[in-house]
């Protein structure tokens, strides 16, 4: 288990795309299922159809990539109607299905991909033509994976839509145009997505509010122009820094937020003061930056406000400002 917990964290940090995170996640899933078949669908609700994205064959069973199948006989959608995510006797439960007898299904499991706001994008499933026993725990991991998938499906949108906009309503972009990171109007449409997916999952958003010490300084003796690029390079940083389904945005000025819904970050404020932190070195820049204050809270149970949430944020950044400055002084 330790081997496979180890893959997936690199699997995750490496991804870059749907098909970079994906692909690995469902070799994964096959070692510890042990089924022939593991692959992602999407689903078109008003077509009627289910579209095999991606898929791992290792035994006679193959389940080919770019299959479309008509939604209403797929096993993907009889498990999700009565709530089935497994059985090993398919043909006891469904053994009318077409697509079952077909491939000679004899162990199935699915879970739903659903996207932030709800919606089903598809499933993530496994088959077999053998009857192969699944633990409880294997189907809380198949969950999690989906959840994984889930989000770099949103973050996907998200970019597209960002792009998009941006192209279409320049004067109402959603991204900074200096650094190239999201803007305090995509910040505030993001975080209502996440307080309301913490809302109804019983969740909780993570901010970390940021403002970069000494910002004034290095404008005043290196220039406009070097304080800028220190900005892009910050930027830069940070989002190389955060983890899969982590939103960065510029605030405004020599100010930063991230926003995660990880339950296990509990060292948000650190990890990223040891990425910005550090020496800066560029055409106009070489300096040995010292950190920023970063102030760290927690969403609250029925907190809906993004306005409300940053504000705390705010007020947290501006607690660790003074503790850093009383530090510094003599």
């Amino acid at each position: 288990m330790e081997s496979v917990l180890n893959r997936l964290a690199d699997s995750v940090s490496a991804a870059r795309d749907l098909e970079g995170l994906t692909r690995p996640l469902l070799e994964l899933l096959e070692t510890v299922t042990g089924m022939e078949s593991t692959y992602l669908t999407s689903i078109n609700l008003d077509a009627g159809e289910q579209h095999i994205v991606m898929s791992r064959n290792v035994g006679t069973m193959q389940v080919p990539e770019g299959l479309t199948v008509p939604w209403g006989d797929t096993l993907c959608k009889r498990a999700l109607d009565e709530g089935k995510p497994y059985t090993d006797e398919v043909a006891d439960c469904w053994g009318d299905s077409v697509a079952a007898k077909t491939l000679g299904i004899k162990t199935y499991l699915s879970h739903p991909v659903r996207t932030l706001d709800g919606n089903l994008y598809g499933t993530l499933c496994a088959a077999s033509g053998e009857r192969v026993a699944i633990p409880e725990a294997t189907i809380r991991v198949l969950g999690m994976f989906a959840e994984l998938i889930a989000h770099q499906v949103e973050r996907e949108r998200t970019l597209h839509s960002l792009r998009r906009d941006n192209q279409e309503l320049s004067s109402q972009a959603f991204v900074d145009p200096l650094t190239g990171v999201a803007n305090r109007r995509a910040l505030l449409n993001e975080l209502r997505r996440m307080l309301a997916r913490a809302e109804r999952d019983g969740g909780q958003v993570h901010i970390a509010f940021i403002d970069l010490d000494g910002f004034k300084s290095i404008n005043d003796r290196h220039g406009h122009k070097a304080g800028d690029q220190f900005l892009k390079l910050v930027a830069g940083r940070l989002s190389s820094s955060v983890r899969l389904g982590d939103f960065v945005a510029r605030y405004g000025g020599d100010e930063f937020v991230v926003i995660t819904e990880s339950r296990r970050d509990e060292d948000l404020g650190q990890r990223l003061q040891s990425h910005i932190a550090g020496e800066y070195s560029s055409e106009a820049l070489h300096i040995d930056y010292a950190g920023a204050s970063i102030g760290v809270i927690r969403s609250l149970p029925g907190e809906t406000d993004p306005e409300s949430l940053l504000a705390r944020a705010d007020a947290a950044m501006y607690e660790v400002k003074k503790t850093r400055k009383a530090q510094r002084s003599p």
